[in-house]
């Protein structure tokens, strides 16, 4: 299946929830409104046509200063047909909660977990929505762009960095 038919496809049945598509070096990127993207990783998944079984990433992207938002980016690859998509999800930043995908692709569990963890994104639904990265004592998200480059560290982490040092 070339792009354009994936595009038809897609369209035709999500013609109210993608907000924009566009091809960058042979990858098609699909923006999708953030009430849907349980339904559209399904019909990702499920499709006979598409059969993006392979979540091979999804991670977060803070776009607070341009536009305000989050981007929540899901990389999909389909084994058999051998081709990728990719899924952007604006989140207000303001609040910046998501349907979780962990029932369509289970490996989206951790990297939930991930973007949680250095984004601050909530993503409903998930079955254990805990820090993966940082220590439990560990304040803020360090990928926001707020976050301060020369903020103190909890004591946890400094220990870390000492015996590294030493």
């Amino acid at each position: 299946m070339n792009n354009d038919s994936i595009i038809i496809l897609v369209k035709s049945n999500f013609p109210e929830t993608v907000t924009d598509c566009y091809e960058f070096r042979g990858e098609l990127t699909f923006v999708i409104k953030k009430e849907h993207i349980m339904q559209v990783a399904e019909f990702f998944k499920k499709n006979e046509e598409l059969e993006c079984n392979y979540l091979s990433d999804l991670c977060g992207v803070d776009k607070r200063d341009t536009d305000g938002i989050f981007e929540v980016v899901y990389h999909l690859y389909s084994l058999q047909k051998k081709h990728r998509v990719r899924l952007k999800v604006p989140v207000p930043s303001d609040d910046p909660i998501l349907s979780t995908v962990t029932p369509v692709w289970k490996t989206a569990n951790w990297h939930e977990r991930e973007t949680y963890d250095m984004f601050g994104i909530q993503f409903q639904g998930h079955p254990d929505l805990r820090k993966i990265l940082m220590p439990e004592d560990f304040e803020g998200h360090p990928l926001r762009k707020d976050y301060p480059i020369d903020g103190r560290q909890p004591a946890s982490l400094r220990a870390i960095y000492r015996k590294d040092e030493a």
